[in-house]
């Protein structure tokens, strides 16, 4: 397993959201609806500069999510790492196995988690922008919902993965 095309994708998606966002900032008022209840209703604001301050910072750290998080589990001694069988997994002849896969997995899921930072910051952006015509807020949540069904899957397969070593592996 690569994790090339999850960082294209991920690559591709800061792109769009550089230049989707660098297009509306202007057209944003200088006080911007930043939070939304349940219904879609602004109750929280703040001033456009802190907004994108606030997509920026939640934009890296779905980078460190996806593509830090597998550096520092590798550069952390193993005995701090709580995984499964990690007798084996950690081995030194299943050791850079293990690291491609959780590169590859953490990857897919930082696409995920900044595919949902994108919606949830556009769906704040057009809400402003379009006040009187608000997107319908049930969007979002086929979102969540999508993402959430993707976090079960991605666990399963995780746990999968490393819940059963080799039947001629035995644990010491």
């Amino acid at each position: 397993m690569d994790a090339r095309l999850p960082k294209i994708i991920f690559v591709l998606l800061a792109a769009y959201a550089a230049i989707r966002f660098w297009y509306c900032y202007p057209l944003l008022p200088a006080t911007v609806a930043a939070h939304f209840n349940a219904q879609g209703v602004a109750n929280g604001w703040q001033s456009k500069q802190a907004f994108f301050q606030g997509f920026v910072l939640v934009s890296v750290l779905s980078a460190v999510i996806g593509f830090g998080l597998p550096k520092i589990i590798a550069a952390v001694p193993t005995q701090l790492i709580n995984l499964p069988n990690k007798q084996y997994w950690l081995s030194p002849e299943h050791l850079a196995e293990t690291q491609a896969f959780l590169s590859n997995f953490f990857a897919w899921f930082g696409c995920a988690v900044f595919f949902i930072v994108i919606a949830t910051f556009n769906y704040a952006i057009e809400s402003n922008l379009h006040p009187e015509h608000r997107p319908d807020i049930s969007r979002l949540w086929y979102i969540l919902a999508g993402f959430i069904a993707f976090v079960v899957i991605w666990s399963i397969r995780m746990m999968a993965k490393f819940m059963r070593p080799p039947d001629n592996f035995i644990a010491k």
